[in-house]
């Protein structure tokens, strides 16, 4: 005789358990990872404002010098 026959009710029971146990931990998880993207892009945000910036300088230097070679 099996141990657990046809309908497998113990072990649906127990991946039903597991499953149960193992949902909250996987949203923790996915939150935390959520949370980590919002800071990584906030600071990728400030990196290319600063870029930005640091490259308008560089092309108004840049203009200031045709402006001086051309005139």
């Amino acid at each position: 005789k099996p141990f657990d026959p046809f309908p497998f009710i113990l072990l649906n029971l127990a991946l039903s358990t597991l499953a149960a146990i193992q949902a909250p931990i996987i949203i923790m998880a996915q939150n935390r990872q959520t949370e980590r993207d919002r800071i990584d892009a906030k600071y990728d945000h400030a990196v290319n404002r600063k870029a930005e910036r640091e490259i308008e300088v560089v092309q108004r230097e840049l203009d200031a010098i045709k402006r001086q070679i051309f005139h």
